[in-house]
């Protein structure tokens, strides 16, 4: 017998009809001869309402407040999934995040899982209960209602599954897999069979939708294998695992992209100690991330500084270095939101050369200007024109021929 994790995401559940598919494949994997738990999200935009709510009713609202109304959508699912269950003549029991105890810090809106008490699950299950928990919800030291912040339904499944030791999470969502890349920009985008953790760790922070960050390191942690699969239609999905021979041969696995970044330039900075504390030092304390940066000396001892922001914190962060930079002495700030980023990623970079140069002759043949590059052991990333992002994502793909299986690639 083993112990399988299931978690299903709001459009899983966004109806009765739904809910009922649910049930029917929690049953199934019970039926197979396995112990169930299922992971639910809120019904589909139900979060979106409550939230709707709160800013409704208040501009000033507290954060522990906020955390008791949108947790209350996950009730609701888990109920209805449960009673769905039982009308299919097995035997169910819901809990909400607190009563499974997901122990999590204090930090409002976007708490952290520190520990999952599992004892009542253990022995639901044995009591031969398909056991249904609510996604997203913790609880603090102090006892009040945490939230783990959008996405937070994965990290809730894969923390139930490192608890629990479970022999495999499975992530139902609306897609069937991960792709090579996003399949509505590049019809002949490929689903793949397998992804290691760190290549979808880089998918998924440079802008893939399909995992939430924080529950792919998670995975990654505990070891825990990890498949996305559709819960609309059938089929094996993809299987998150640990890096192999086969993974390591192939140059690049897929091309990623992100429209969601804005770009600043603080031009004529001073070159002496503490510049750079100055300038990001603000932008630390207002809560705003900053991602790639470079930094250009020239010969007259002035240095500029190119960094990028998430797009929503564009305008704060114009108007939080404002005063830093004329105190610094630095000449001018300029900045453009209208910027894109593409990557390409594999573990295979670690033992291929050549992969940037090819990158950069794909994108140069396609008359795309380079403003910015990053790198990574197994990622490359630019930075250029919003405008010529689904060029630059098919031009790539192309490049490395992700639309081939893996043994049909040159040199892979």
């Amino acid at each position: 017998m083993g112990l399988i994790v299931q978690k299903f995401g709001g459009t899983s559940v966004g109806s009765v009809e739904r809910i009922r598919n649910v049930a029917s494949k929690a049953v199934a994997e019970f039926k197979a001869g396995n112990q169930v738990v299922v992971a639910v999200s809120a019904m589909s935009g139900e979060t979106n309402r409550l939230v709707g709510l709160v800013e409704d009713t208040s501009r000033s609202y507290s954060k522990r407040e906020y955390d008791v109304v949108v947790s209350a959508g996950e009730q609701v699912s888990i109920g209805l999934l449960a009673m769905a269950i039982e009308s299919l003549g097995y035997k169910a029991r819901s809990y909400l995040g607190w009563q499974v105890r997901f122990l999590t810090d204090a930090v409002h809106s976007k708490a952290r899982i520190r520990e999952v008490e599992a004892f009542r699950i253990h022995r639901d299950l044995k009591e031969g209960c398909i056991v249904v928990v609510a996604g997203f919800q913790g609880i603090d030291p102090k006892g009040n209602i945490t939230t783990l912040g959008r996405g937070g339904s994965d990290t809730s499944a894969v923390a139930l599954a490192a608890a629990l030791k479970a022999d495999r999470c499975d992530i139902y969502t609306d897609v069937d897999g991960v792709y090579t890349t996003d399949p509505r920009m590049v019809p002949q985008a490929r689903k793949m069979d397998r992804i290691s953790y760190d290549e979808m760790l880089e998918m998924a922070s440079l802008g893939a939708k399909v995992l939430q960050t924080r529950s792919v390191e998670l995975a990654k942690k505990y070891s825990v294998p990890l498949r996305v699969l559709s819960s609309m239609e059938e089929g094996e999905g993809t299987m998150l695992t640990g890096e192999d021979e086969t993974m390591e041969k192939v140059m690049v696995s897929a091309v990623a992209y992100n429209r969601d970044e804005a770009k600043i330039t603080v031009l004529g900075v001073p070159d002496h100690p503490g510049v750079a504390a100055a300038i990001f030092g603000s932008l630390s304390d207002a809560n705003i991330m900053v991602d790639m940066i470079i930094q250009n000396v020239s010969e007259s001892g002035e240095t500029d500084m190119t960094f990028t922001v998430p797009k929503g914190d564009y305008e704060q962060a114009l108007s939080v270095l404002a005063g830093p930079v004329k105190e610094i002495g630095a000449r001018t700030m300029k900045g453009n939101p209208e910027i894109s980023k593409v990557s390409a990623i594999g573990v295979g970079m670690r033992s291929h050369t050549g992969v940037a140069l090819k990158m950069f002759k794909a994108l140069a043949n396609d008359g795309i200007n380079i403003q910015m590059i990053s790198t990574s052991e197994i990622k490359v990333s630019v930075i250029i024109d919003e405008k010529y992002t689904e060029l630059a994502v098919r031009s790539l793909h192309q490049a490395f021929e992700l639309d081939k299986e893996v043994g049909d690639r040159v040199g892979g």
